[in-house]
């Protein structure tokens, strides 16, 4: 091969592994987005499923107590 195109291709693997290494950064950085927001919006969504009847049969009761 000429001197010329081994240069050209060792600087594309260069650039093609430099594109990968961000790929896969920006690849676990929307993991760990996915993963946080799962943790902090869909399980409190899913503990007020469990949490608004509890509070809502209180509330009832006391407001049954007082005779209202």
């Amino acid at each position: 091969m000429e001197p010329n195109l081994e240069q050209r291709l060792a600087g594309l693997e260069e650039k093609i592994d430099k594109i990968f290494r961000s790929v896969e950064k920006t690849r676990k950085y929307f993991l760990w987005t996915m993963i946080i927001t799962l943790v902090l919006f869909v399980l409190p969504l899913i503990g007020l499923v469990f949490v608004v009847p509890m509070f809502m049969s209180n509330y009832v009761g006391q407001l049954s107590g007082l005779g209202l």
